[in-house]
Formats: structure tokens, C-alpha cells, sequence
């Protein structure tokens, strides 16, 4: 499905250079810090992650679609603006719900950690899992 290969590529430029046309207008968006509606937010917290961060890498780990459902795996890596420029690292997973037009109508990320965590991250730097 032609949607999948757009998401891939939105992941690999993120943050930049989105593909925007592939959400409806009054998109849903929630995770773990943000929930709100509408593809103007969207862009505008698409925006501040790339102008408030630096060294954005959203790793795509697997994506699959079932039904009306896109579900996407990845790591979200970023550099913090603080002075000590702590690396940060957020896996999680995304559901993106498609309408009958095939528009992504909601979008709703999961991290695999807490907020806590990437505060943590934030204080004291990234600390691999030794498992």
C-alpha cells in the first residue's frame, strides 16, 4: 500500500519534509505529553521538535497494517538543547487510523518508557539497558 511507503520515508526525513496530506484535517493526536486535534497543531508540534531538538533520528523498527490500523514500532533519538546536551532515546509505537478515504484520522503514540524516564534521560544522559 502506497500510504506504508510514505510513513517510511516520513521516518527516515523526520522532521523534516513531512507528508502532511496523508492526515486529515482534523486529525487526532495524543502520546504520552500532548493531546489535541487538527493538522495545523500537528505540523506546529512537528515543527517545534525540529527547531527545539537537534540530531532527530526516528528509527523504524516494523510496520504493519491490519484492517483500518497502521501500527508503526521505532525509537525516536534526539539531542536535548540543555548545556550538557544529553542524547535522549524514546521507543515506543504508534497507531495511526485510516477513514474510508484512506487519511489518517487519529494518531496515537505509545513510549515504552515514562515520562520520568526521558526526564531522567534529560538529567543524567541515556543509559543503555545492560540486559
Amino acid at each position: 500500500m502506497e500510504i506504508i511507503e510514505i510513513i517510511k520515508q516520513d521516518y527516515q526525513n523526520f522532521p523534516k519534509n513531512q507528508t502532511y496530506s496523508i492526515y486529515a484535517d482534523d486529525v487526532y493526536f495524543k502520546d504520552p505529553l500532548n493531546e489535541f486535534r487538527g493538522i495545523q497543531r500537528y505540523q506546529t508540534m512537528i515543527g517545534f521538535l525540529g527547531n527545539f531538538f537537534r540530531e532527530i533520528n526516528l528509527d523504524l523498527h516494523d510496520i504493519s497494517l491490519q484492517e483500518n490500523c497502521l501500527k508503526t514500532e521505532w525509537t525516536l533519538h534526539l539531542t536535548s538543547p540543555l548545556p550538557w546536551q544529553p542524547r535522549l532515546s524514546i521507543p515506543g509505537w504508534s497507531e495511526l487510523k485510516l477513514n474510508q478515504n484512506g487519511l489518517i484520522i487519529a494518531h496515537i503514540d505509545y513510549w515504552h518508557i515514562s515520562p520520568w524516564e526521558v526526564l531522567k534521560q534529560n538529567l543524567f544522559g541515556f543509559k543503555q539497558n545492560s540486559q
